[in-house]
């Protein structure tokens, strides 16, 4: 089996790049990592740095020197050169792990989210087609827009919602792309969504995630901020945060890549409710000065505070329009089929993921 695999020093291509060797260790033949250079490190030494990580499992440390043999890094300067590095008489998974996740609302950002994603995934199918036993894409499982009610984990037959900003339109315009190409191709396509990605709930570390966003920079805001001011903070409340363990979801993947599930979301059976996760998470970080609040606080409304009016200008702007979507579930049931959701306590899983963070100052892994 050779796979190429995007993203592999990111959150989840991370994880999915560990779990890969974990439970295929030898039907691998090789995997291609196509990794960015970043600062001074190269790709080679940021895929390094990740196998030899003190959080990758103890299967990798164990045999890190056959991993290593069977991981080819490619400089992603190179990566719409396949032919450069593919053979010609061998076919690959390509896991597409990559993304460009900004939450901006501005205009004038469309262009750069839409490059990043959109067009790059396009580039990319393009010119790797010829080489493609599968395309296996990882999608947002928001993309489908602020739709409410059930959501099913088909999101191309169907009319989604209003896209809450360019990143969920971008995804969403991929997949579309993608099922059209792989159609006129003949090419096996999968797409699978993950929710908001949080902490490890199976794995050692217990709530280790790599890179803090979404709700961690929510908390990280009010856990950084040394004003005591009051605060309003905009919510549904009937509407729920849905996160998933980083981990779970690389489970998933592995499990099911090579098989023929063609759309899959891979989310919570259950939202966290938006008033007590707001809550727990600011009881957490130690932020007493705030009620949560159905009304919509603009500057033409008029700030309370500065810590308000810096909030609604800075993370607001992004985090606003998913704490005020409108109330939502999505249907597990063919996800439970093929691995049970872990079971455990929403909102003392968001507890312990916050401080978690909390005990690694919220810093992301330099990978």
């Amino acid at each position: 089996m050779n796979i190429i695999l995007t993203g592999a020093t990111g959150t989840l291509g991370s994880k999915v790049l560990h779990t890969l060797f974990e439970t295929k260790y030898n039907e691998i033949k090789n995997v291609y990592l196509l990794v960015r250079k970043k600062g001074q490190s190269t790709p080679k030494e940021r895929v390094l740095n990740m196998l030899e990580s003190e959080y990758a499992p103890q299967f990798v440390k164990d045999n890190l020197d056959t991993i290593n043999s069977k991981v080819k890094v490619i400089n992603a300067d190179h990566i719409l050169e396949p032919e450069s590095f593919l053979d010609t008489n061998e076919q690959y998974y390509f896991i597409h792990s990559a993304g460009y996740v900004n939450l901006s609302v501005d205009p004038a950002n469309k262009d750069e989210i839409f490059e990043e994603n959109f067009h790059f995934t396009k580039s990319i199918f393009k010119a790797y087609k010829g080489y493609l036993k599968k395309f296996v894409y990882i999608s947002t499982a928001f993309s489908i827009g602020d739709l409410g009610g059930i959501i099913g984990d088909d999101y191309i037959e169907i009319e989604g919602g209003a896209y809450r900003n360019f990143y969920e339109a971008s995804k969403h315009a991929s997949e579309k792309f993608l099922t059209q190409a792989s159609k006129e191709n003949n090419i096996p396509l999968q797409i699978l969504r993950p929710s908001v990605l949080g902490g490890n709930a199976i794995d050692n570390p217990s709530f280790f995630i790599s890179k803090y966003m979404v709700f961690y920079l929510f908390a990280k805001f009010f856990y950084n901020t040394p004003s005591s001011d009051h605060i309003r903070i905009t919510a549904n409340a009937d509407s729920g945060l849905n996160i998933i363990p980083t981990d779970y979801v690389a489970k998933v993947i592995v499990k099911v890549f090579n098989t023929d599930v063609k759309q899959l979301n891979i989310v919570h059976s259950k939202a966290t409710n938006i008033t007590s996760g707001i809550s727990k998470i600011l009881d957490t970080v130690g932020f007493k000065t705030y009620n949560v609040t159905q009304d919509i606080i603009t500057k033409s409304v008029g700030f309370d505070s500065k810590l308000e009016q810096f909030y609604y200008e800075t993370i607001g702007v992004h985090l606003n329009p998913y704490l005020t979507s409108k109330p939502y579930e999505w249907d597990t049931s063919v996800l439970e089929s093929i691995l049970p959701i872990p079971k455990y306590d929403l909102e003392q899983y968001l507890t312990n993921t916050v401080e978690f963070a909390k005990l690694k100052n919220f810093r992301n892994q330099k990978w």
